[in-house]
């Protein structure tokens, strides 16, 4: 695999671990002070909601970058092939009835498509 298509499907399959691992964030609860204060100059809170609205950026960028590519099957190779991972890439080729071969070339195509768009991705 060309060291440019490889960096950018480390760049999707990271966006979908990074959106996983928000949505848990999202769903811990609030912490809870026990009124004692710590002479600690860390503050773990401040830190976690820190690391979450940066997080939250770096999903942004990346879904803007997504949602400017117009192509149907480009969307279908990123968003249900290498993001959510749902098919197989023989089942891909069989929905977008094309050979191994095509299909690369279109995955290739689409991964081209979606770094032009991302701001942060030097190929």
């Amino acid at each position: 695999m060309r060291q440019d298509v490889k960096k950018i499907c480390n760049l999707l399959n990271q966006y979908a671990k990074l959106k996983r691992d928000l949505t848990a964030f999202n769903q811990v609860s609030s912490p809870s002070f026990d009124g004692v204060s710590s002479h600690s100059s860390r503050n773990g809170t401040e830190t976690c909601l820190i690391n979450h609205v940066d997080l939250s950026y770096q999903l942004k960028e990346v879904e803007d970058a997504l949602n400017t590519i117009d192509d149907p099957q480009y969307q279908f190779i990123l968003h249900d092939y290498i993001i959510d991972k749902r098919f197989s890439r023989s089942e891909a080729c069989q929905r977008l009835s094309v050979s191994v071969s095509k299909f690369n070339y279109m995955k290739n195509e689409a991964l081209h498509a979606f770094a032009k768009f991302y701001s942060d991705l030097t190929v």
